[in-house]
């Protein structure tokens, strides 16, 4: 953590992030289109998501260790190329769902890097007064990603094709290049000096941090499963067309900024992280819960926005975390590998999960049994984290606190 913030490499993390999710969610919008066109089976098809998962679940922490090593731009320089190199290989070859996979891997292997960096550098260069916006800012990336995504949709079906947002996507690469060489030239770096005079994690922080890994699993889990399959569900059991499904996909997402800013104010305020990311978790459970009887109508949407604000509040709590348990030493790579690598197996999990369920059932229905389950084993982790946490000596550096 910056003494002052330094809003341009702010602004250089959070667009790093951002560019990770636009990557990501670029697909789930036109997965209604690519099902139409291409017959892919829908396990395969719910993999398209969760291969950006099992990549970052196997090269989080190495990554996040090389990034302390070696400072950021090797890295970055890596992972610009390698997602270039995916963009291009599924324009190639959509028809192949094989093909597409070692594409969305390739994209999924550079998310593991941006998603590290991204936050970290933010995190890094924010002063104590920012820190909780930063935070708030930081954990909207993926939303930001997802609704700039919904709203490029129509226009690219309509000019151009699904394909169009993958050369959006390769452009925005081609400009965050750009922005890395001008930054590395300059010499500015992450967190290999600035972070030589903190002291070391300790065991009891470590097992905090992995404890926030695990809600960020079960809370990812559930999460990408809702918002990879949300258009399908809409098109499927209420008979939405593709456009339709757009603007109610786009609603939650609106909800999840929203809520992402309202969880930084709240923190700023003075509200403690355990209790709010408790709360916001059981909202979610609520609305799994309420599922079936809530419909496409005005209770739909409703439901949709309810579970947007909690879907938002929750990420700028577990992205607080790093900081509220490790003080100045949360902003560090390897802190931050900790915490994708619990969100990436939630996002490896949930996707298919809910795939193969719908496979078995033939419905819908078990949708919410079956997440809202996970979401009550999040809040029951989160009130376990706020015990601890308030077992713990409070850090007076600790801008949280």
């Amino acid at each position: 953590m910056s003494a002052r913030t330094h809003w341009s490499r702010v602004i250089f993390g959070l667009a790093l992030a951002y560019l990770a999710a636009f990557q990501l969610f670029k697909l789930p919008p036109v997965l209604p289109t690519l099902l139409d066109s291409y017959h892919y089976d829908r396990t395969l098809a719910g993999a398209l998501v969760s291969v950006y998962a099992a990549m970052g679940l196997l090269l989080s922490v190495p990554l996040g260790r090389w990034l302390a090593r070696s400072g950021p731009w090797p890295p970055l320089a890596a992972a610009l190329v390698v997602v270039l190199a995916g963009n291009a290989l599924a324009l190639l070859a959509p028809g192949s769902i094989g093909l597409m996979l070692l594409a969305r891997g390739l994209e999924g292997s550079a998310f593991a890097v941006l998603a590290i960096a991204g936050p970290s550098f933010a995190n890094r260069y924010a002063g104590p007064a920012a820190l909780p916006l930063v935070i708030a800012l930081t954990a909207a990336w993926i939303p930001s990603g997802q609704l700039l995504a919904t709203l490029l949709t129509p226009a690219a079906l309509a000019l151009y094709g699904w394909q169009a947002l993958w050369w959006v996507a390769m452009l925005a690469t081609l400009g965050m290049a750009l922005w890395c060489r001008r930054l590395a030239l300059r010499g500015v770096t992450l967190d290999r000096a600035d972070h030589s005079a903190a002291p070391p994690l300790s065991p009891i922080q470590r097992r905090r941090l992995r404890l926030v890994g695990a809600i960020f699993l079960l809370w990812s889990g559930q999460f990408f499963a809702y918002m990879t399959w949300l258009p399908q569900y809409l098109v499927e059991v209420y008979g939405f067309s593709v456009e339709q499904a757009l603007l109610g996909y786009a609603l939650p997402v609106t909800m999840v900024i929203a809520g992402n800013l309202a969880g930084g104010w709240l923190l700023r305020c003075g509200l403690r992280v355990a209790p709010l990311l408790g709360a916001a978790l059981a909202l979610q459970v609520l609305m799994w819960a309420l599922l079936p009887v809530t419909g496409g109508g005005a209770g739909g949407m409703l439901s949709l926005l309810a579970y947007g604000a909690g879907a938002g509040v929750t990420p700028t709590c577990l992205f607080a975390m790093p900081s509220t348990i490790g003080g100045q030493r949360g902003a560090a790579a390897p802190v931050f590998a900790i915490l994708m690598t619990g969100r990436n197996g939630g996002v490896l999990l949930g996707p298919l999960l809910l795939a193969e369920a719908l496979k078995w059932t033939g419905g819908w229905t078990v949708a919410g049994p079956l997440f809202g389950s996970v979401s009550a084993m999040a809040v029951g982790l989160a009130l376990l984290l706020g015990r601890r946490l308030r077992d713990d000596d409070p850090d007076p550096e600790n801008a949280l606190r």
